[in-house]
């Protein structure tokens, strides 16, 4: 089969490699036929690494992905051949302590598709996942909407993590696939109202259109004066989801005593710093967002009932073999991409 494999930084190439084969009794074989360009996949094209994951070339990265069922193993109940089905990336183990307590995100064992060291990603015909994996789409669900459950089921378990959102006020900074991400369940939650900021206008505007109340470039206006003009007494709930440090001070300043901030981005750094004199003196409590957490199903189920619009951030299409001109629009925000595909067929 074909497969599009990182071998250098910015450097990518279509090789052919083996077959993925089912090895336990509830493993599935899936002929891809969408793949999501995220930006931890851009992350490790870019600069080969996040923190302590590195990458080891030729290394495939893709995770956000549906695809069809083509094999089963003798085990398997859950699905069947012909199935459509969007896949959940991460693979825990089931058994360790943090699986018992309903944490298989942060498995001892995790396995992730497309996490160096861990499993190859989706850019190729075929993967092997397990059963628990899969998650089966209803007929006139596209498997691009499948696809997009797995950005949204990470916003999804932030909008979770954060609380009650009923008829708050809250901050969402960076607008891209996760800052909508985010927006969507928020909405569909109650809140009262979202302010969103971000460096690129064409995001800022696919924001608004989506719901956001107020938006604004970070690089034309003081958004923190901003919005405490408009918000005097401050934001219950601050969405940090673009992994910078500047965004972390602003989002310090923008939540009110008691608040909270949740970070979702991925800094490229391996530190950041807080103001930690203005938390403690406003006890902000910070909250950490480690991808999904079990929520892809719950994701999956208000976007075919029409509660998460997710289609509406796809931006750009790309066939298979064009993958490395779509990694590079989205590592350079190029023509107002928000989230690009790659399309199989």
């Amino acid at each position: 089969m074909r497969a599009m494999v990182l071998t250098g930084i910015r450097a990518m190439e279509m090789r052919e490699v083996p077959d993925p084969a089912i090895e336990a009794p509830t493993d599935v074989k899936i002929k891809m036929g969408s793949v999501g360009v995220c930006g931890s996949d851009v992350h490790y094209y870019t600069t080969g690494r996040i923190g302590s994951q590195v990458v080891d070339y030729p290394f495939a990265v893709g995770h956000e992905c549906a695809g069809v069922i083509t094999e089963v193993g003798p085990g398997v109940t859950r699905v069947k051949v012909g199935d459509r089905v969007a896949i959940e990336p991460a693979m825990p183990c089931w058994e360790c302590d943090q699986c018992k307590a309903d944490r298989t995100h942060t498995c001892r064992k995790l396995r992730f598709l497309g996490c160096p060291g861990q499993a190859e990603g989706s850019l190729s015909e075929f993967i092997v996942m397990p059963e628990t994996s899969c998650f089966p789409l209803k007929d006139e669900t596209t498997l691009e909407a499948g696809v997009l459950s797995e950005p949204l089921a990470i916003g999804v378990y932030a909008c979770k993590l954060a609380g009650e959102l009923k008829g708050k006020r809250i901050g969402i900074l960076g607008s891209g696939p996760i800052g909508l991400s985010v927006l969507m369940p928020a909405l569909a939650a109650g809140v009262d109202k979202v302010y969103m900021t971000d460096k690129i206008d064409a995001r800022l505007e696919l924001a608004s259109k989506a719901g956001a109340d107020w938006t604004g470039n970070v690089d034309k206006l003081d958004a923190v004066k901003a919005i405490e003009e408009a918000e005097p007494l401050l934001l219950d709930y601050v969405f940090e989801c673009c992994g910078q440090q500047e965004a972390v001070d602003q989002a310090v300043l923008m939540v009110k005593p008691g608040g909270k901030l949740v970070m979702i981005g991925i800094p490229e750094v391996d530190r950041i710093s807080f103001q930690i004199d203005l938390m403690r003196r406003k006890e902000i409590c910070f909250q950490n967002v480690r991808r999904q957490n079990e929520c892809t199903g719950l994701t999956l189920d208000q976007i075919e009932d029409g509660t998460l619009p997710a289609e509406t951030m796809v931006t750009h299409h790309f066939p298979f073999e064009k993958t490395k001109d779509a990694f590079d629009l989205v590592a350079g925000y190029q023509d107002g991409v928000m989230k690009a595909m790659i399309d199989f067929d």
